[in-house]
């Protein structure tokens, strides 16, 4: 049997340049540990969240200058199945450190390389013409300088039939996405309200919505992230809340992507949607697990997964 096709697009990648410091000083020379590399962005994350769950994406991302060409040795030293997509801009570097005194972690994330409409149409060209075409394609991370913020409902409209297209993004990029027609968007609950326009306090509130944007007939699934209180699931069918493991937080880097990832293998696997949304709460929970960048870890994932099934068949 055939494993279904999964490709993710990544159009404002970054190469995470990671080091740590005893303390940070303002105005003193702060003596950093040798700093280590790794992939960033969405869809490269799920990418390579789904590797380490077992599965294997097809990572598709713009590429441009030496970080793109750091960026693409990484990937290639990870094994991740990837094709860049070249561009004039350079890709972009993130700097993170780690306070060693208290154990905080700072973030400088630097503006998106700039896209020409050309290179933008080139990705929306090359996604039309993937061959075979995909079983899922996961949009996921925030657009970059010169990409319009309909691109991701261009890409949706122009995916096959049987694609199931799952929208991870933010703002009015969320917004006109849906539009397109996606089968699943996982927002939190600050980006569920955007698209309501009112704060959202309640899960009933939560299902009010995401059924109203099911009823449009343009999304089929709502996964609502409540951060460490787990998500809300929300279908035509179902209304659910799936609560997470309580595990030891270290780092809550990477930890959406993950939650995609295993949502997308668990779909890609045959399991029904609350299945697959579990196996997505289980990887999200194992990220935050580890320190830094590190995404999910396998054993970590697939063990808490097991656990979760355990305790819904125990409950009435």
């Amino acid at each position: 049997m055939t494993m279904p096709q999964i490709v993710t697009l990544t159009l404002n990648p970054a190469v995470d340049k990671i080091s740590s410091v005893p303390q940070v000083v303002a105005e003193r020379k702060l003596r950093c540990t040798t700093p280590r590399y790794d992939p960033g962005g969405g869809g490269l994350n799920v990418a390579r969240a789904i590797q380490t769950l077992g599965g294997q994406a097809t990572a598709y991302w713009t590429c441009g200058g030496p970080m793109g060409r750091l960026l693409a040795e990484r990937l290639d030293a990870d094994g991740v199945p990837h094709r860049p997509i070249p561009i004039e801009a350079m890709t972009r570097e993130n700097l993170i450190v780690l306070e060693e005194s208290t154990g905080r972690q700072y973030r400088f994330g630097m503006p998106g390389a700039m896209l020409t409409p050309d290179e933008v149409e080139t990705c929306l060209r090359m996604l039309g013409e993937l061959d075979p075409p995909p079983d899922f394609l996961v949009l996921s991370g925030r657009l970059p300088p010169g990409v319009p913020d309909d691109f991701y409902a261009r890409a949706a409209r122009q995916s096959p039939a049987h694609c199931r297209v799952i929208l991870d993004t933010s703002g009015p990029p969320l917004r006109e996405g849906i539009d397109g027609g996606v089968y699943l968007i996982k927002p939190n609950v600050h980006e569920l309200s955007e698209l309501a326009g009112s704060e959202i306090l309640e899960d009933a509130e939560i299902r009010d919505l995401s059924r109203s944007l099911i009823a449009r007939g343009n999304v089929q699934v709502v996964v609502t992230s409540l951060g460490s209180a787990g998500v809300v699931v929300v279908t035509e069918q179902h209304f659910e809340n799936i609560r997470a493991p309580t595990v030891k937080v270290r780092s809550k880097v990477g930890a959406g992507d993950s939650s995609v990832a295993g949502i997308v293998l668990g779909l890609a696997q045959g399991t029904d949607i609350l299945d697959a949304v579990r196996l997505g709460v289980a990887a999200g929970s194992a990220a935050v697990m580890t320190e830094g960048t590190e995404l999910c870890r396998r054993n970590d994932a697939w063990r808490l997964y097991e656990v979760m099934r355990h305790r819904t068949e125990r409950e009435p």
